[in-house]
């Protein structure tokens, strides 16, 4: 993963064991709920569809609802869309997302401040 610094946070929420909703699992959603197909929002977060189809299976199976629906039938008929539960879970991580962003945003301006600025110009460092 690459540092950036319009974005510091990085949030994983760890459910249960081996169960956590993070920045990939909502952005496949937010692309799937956009694009109506799992493997558009894959190919745009440059990730396979199996590995698309996967997250999106264990999210299916995590949550005692499915977060997606499919229909077979090609580009006419065919696709995906959040279910409520989906649009839930999505929408949670996000306000989660803002929470968090929100309360740290001063304590990041301090580290901020206090980097090095030839450092920073040299390398990205975590």
């Amino acid at each position: 993963m690459t540092n950036n610094p319009d974005r510091p946070l990085h949030l994983r929420i760890a459910l249960e064991n081996d169960i956590a909703i993070g920045p990939g699992k909502a952005d496949l959603l937010e692309g799937i709920r956009d694009t109506g197909s799992i493997a558009a929002a894959g190919r745009q977060m440059g990730m396979s569809y199996k590995r698309a189809w996967s997250l999106i299976e264990a999210m299916n199976t995590a949550f005692s609802q499915p977060v997606i629906e499919t229909a077979r039938g090609g580009s006419a008929r065919g696709g995906a869309r959040l279910t409520p539960t989906g649009e839930t879970v999505l929408a949670t991580y996000r306000h989660m997302m803002r929470a968090a962003e929100s309360a740290i945003a001063p304590d990041v301006e301090i580290l901020q401040s206090l980097l090095d600025p030839d450092q920073r110009k040299r390398e990205n460092f975590d």
